[in-house]
């Protein structure tokens, strides 16, 4: 294989894809990149059995194959290649040549039938999306999703497609973030997208302004971003039915600006202690939320003016899961509706269902 490309682009597509290789694997070639020279394009691959990432640079090939190469090796060597057109080889012996301008190196590479195929499957679903909304969506819920492996479902975050709507879902137990935009699909279908997935997708979605085509079987999904593919297991199981987990009827009300509201409790996490997870107390009465915390690091209060319809309320919550809520909403203004001390704080936009937050209450000590 012998083949001649612009740095630059090398830099990106191996940036981009080194990302998913697997360091630390019982297949040494998941380490590695794919590299494929064939009809003047170069293809690039990462992959780790769950997530695999692939896209085409341009290329002068004068001579076709393949070889698998370290991908961090490979990655720190291009970047610090001077600014010149990037000249590779290999030989039978998978000996990699590497030249730019004055520079020389030699690295050993792996043969390509050492590296697993990423998968293919038969596409039972298609989805376009625009990228800046999906983008968005993932975003406004990613934070949402479950870390702890034990209930693998919650690893993942729902897409759900139904009567023209598009909705992520994602909850951990302790808070759930919903997403909902309209998009033109009239089919009926829903999958878990594993979190990893959808971070590596919102990076490449970084860089693209394109619609992002969504390919969806029975156990794999893969995202076309600009010249990348996202090729992704998905999480299988039962996803909670979170609709049921929402409650129907509000007896509080409160409307006030986000950032006040962020702000304050910023001030009030600055007393919270990591360790010894203690609530925020929060009382809503007569147009006023008051907030309280004491720790072991001391003690703090304040109070804002907000429009508070129905009943006094007082609850206790997690201070990060309401601020990584807050942050992740996209209005100035918000909606928090309440049932009871005990009952999930929902937060919501003051018009329509875009987005909406939900997060547990915590006991507050006297409560009954």
């Amino acid at each position: 294989m012998r083949f001649t490309c612009i740095k630059s682009d090398l830099i990106k597509a191996l940036s981009n894809t080194s990302r998913v290789a697997a360091a630390k694997n019982s297949i040494a070639a998941l380490d590695g990149v794919l590299i494929k020279a064939y009809d003047n394009k170069l293809n690039i691959s990462g992959y780790n059995l769950e997530i695999g990432i692939t896209t085409d640079i341009d290329a002068k090939i004068q001579a076709e194959g393949e070889i698998v190469v370290s991908a961090k090796l490979f990655l720190d060597i291009v970047r610090r290649l001077p600014e010149e057109i990037v000249i590779i080889e290999t030989d039978e012996r998978m000996v990699t040549y590497i030249t730019c301008g004055n520079v020389n190196y030699q690295i050993v590479g792996m043969s390509p039938k050492e590296y697993p195929e990423l998968p293919t499957f038969e596409q039972t679903e298609s989805i376009t999306v625009n990228a800046k909304i999906l983008c968005e969506m993932i975003r406004q819920t990613v934070y949402a999703v479950s870390e702890n492996t034990a209930k693998p479902i919650f690893t993942g975050s729902l897409f759900e497609i139904e009567k023209g709507k598009f909705k992520i879902v994602a909850v951990d137990g302790y808070k759930m973030a919903i997403r909902e935009e309209k998009i033109s699909c009239e089919s009926k279908t829903s999958f878990v997208v594993p979190r990893k997935t959808q971070q590596e997708v919102l990076k490449l979605i970084a860089e693209s302004d394109e619609n992002i085509e969504i390919s969806v079987g029975q156990r794999h999904i893969a995202f076309k971003i600009g010249n990348y593919r996202v090729i992704s297991r998905l999480v299988e199981g039962t996803f909670l039915d979170y609709k049921s987990a929402i409650p129907k009827k509000f007896s509080t009300e409160i409307f006030i600006n986000k950032r006040k509201l962020t702000e304050s409790l910023e001030r009030m996490a600055l007393l919270t202690d990591t360790k010894v997870q203690a609530p925020i107390r929060c009382s809503f009465a007569e147009n006023e939320m008051k907030f309280s915390c004491a720790s072991t690091r001391g003690k703090a209060s304040e109070s804002l003016s907000a429009k508070i319809d129905g009943n006094p309320e007082e609850i206790g919550f997690n201070c990060r899961y309401m601020l990584d809520a807050l942050k992740n909403t996209d209005t100035d203004e918000i909606r928090i509706l309440l049932l009871r001390s005990t009952a999930p704080i929902i937060i919501k936009p003051v018009k329509g269902n875009s987005f909406l937050c939900f997060v547990l209450p915590m006991r507050l000590q006297g409560a009954k």
